[in-house]
């Protein structure tokens, strides 16, 4: 649920992120043995759902088993995707200076090139949260996901290319640092884009590769069966992936803030614009986990170099400190929240007052 924040006076606003950073603190200082075994036991399960899946699509000819095979092979990626690669790569695991664990050697099982990745979402997205013009990641630069994004008439279509966007999610955030945008604003020259597209391009034919070449062929007759597999369950993850990160983003009560409202922002502040531009999912154990626990995304913005795992048990604090200062604290079900950020993707396709009256001066 949500509700209306009070605004805090700058002394709130410092006690607010003071008792925030001690919240981290006791986290980072609690780390150790258990989040590392979280880790490794769900690397094991994510390799075991991938060696079932494809051992099912692989050795089995009937319908049962593909549908079988697909959905382990589909739930090892999601693993891979949410819980394991999102998490390692913020360095919540750095700690452990386990190898396996690195944030700067990881790579995983998406077409979007780990050092891309770092960039675009560790960087520009978690410093620069829900800023218009700063986070790339508002409408990730062709859906309008709020009325104070300017609207022009491909947003019409956006019901469309947000469905397109879904099936397709990792390619979106794999081209996501590429910048195709400020290139044909001419604000990036060919040449930079050339140069971007390097590890793009080199991770894109690996990933292809993999999952409609190498494994299809080593099928053999069943090469068709194992192509179309690979095919479904990349989709599966794709469209899950979407919705938890527009559920955690994009639904009704989640605000954006301008350049300027961030200019010289506290730390105290930080917290705040995280706070508010983030959304909860409430859900079961397994269903956090295979969310990655960005369920959590209220605590994710907040702590995002503590272990994911632990958001669950952070989240009551978090939320008593919200109440007691009478600041809104976004969660609901994941039918509400999808539901909510549906709407909003609707309702935004259409021009606001504001961008009606812009285009009939512009006119």
């Amino acid at each position: 649920m949500t509700s209306q924040s009070r605004t805090l006076t700058a002394e709130e606003t410092e006690a607010f992120g003071r008792e925030l950073d001690a919240v981290r603190k006791r986290a980072l200082d609690d780390l150790g043995q258990r989040d590392v075994d979280h880790m490794k036991s769900t690397m094991r399960l994510c390799r075991r759902a991938e060696g079932a899946g494809r051992a099912l699509l692989h050795f089995g000819v009937d319908p049962v088993t593909f549908v079988a095979g697909t959905a382990s092979l589909a739930a090892a990626k999601i693993l891979d995707n949410m819980e394991i690669g999102h998490n390692v790569m913020h360095g919540q695991y750095d700690f452990s200076r386990d190898p396996e664990l690195a944030s700067r050697t990881f790579e995983w099982d998406i077409a979007c090139p780990s050092v891309d990745w770092r960039h675009s979402h560790n960087y520009e997205h978690h410093t620069f949260t829900n800023v218009l013009g700063r986070d790339r990641d508002v409408g990730y630069s062709f859906l309008r996901v709020v009325k104070e994004q300017n609207w022009n008439p491909s947003h019409l279509a956006q019901p469309i290319t947000a469905s397109v966007l879904a099936l397709f999610f990792q390619w979106g955030v794999a081209m996501h640092d590429l910048r195709i945008a400020e290139t044909l604003r001419g604000e990036q020259t060919v040449r930079e884009l050339w140069t971007r597209s390097g590890p793009f391009a080199r991770k894109a034919v690996r990933q292809l590769t993999k999952d409609y070449v190498f494994f299809p062929v080593i099928a053999g007759v069943n090469a068709p069966r194992v192509a179309l597999g690979n095919l479904v369950a990349n989709g599966v993850r794709n469209v899950w992936t979407f919705a938890i990160i527009f559920c955690g983003h994009f639904p009704e009560g989640v605000a954006v803030y301008t350049v300027e409202e961030t200019r010289e922002e506290s730390r105290g502040a930080w917290y705040l614009r995280q706070l508010n531009g983030s959304a909860n999912i409430e859900g079961s154990p397994a269903f956090h986990l295979m969310s990655g626990h960005l369920s959590h995304q209220i605590e994710h913005h907040l702590f995002p170099d503590v272990p994911a795992a632990r958001y669950p048990e952070l989240a009551p604090e978090v939320r008593a400190i919200c109440e007691r200062y009478g600041q809104a604290y976004n969660t609901g079900s994941f039918a509400k929240q999808l539901g909510s950020v549906a709407k909003r993707l609707l309702s935004n396709a259409l021009p606001s007052r504001k961008a009606r009256s812009e285009v009939a001066l512009a006119a």
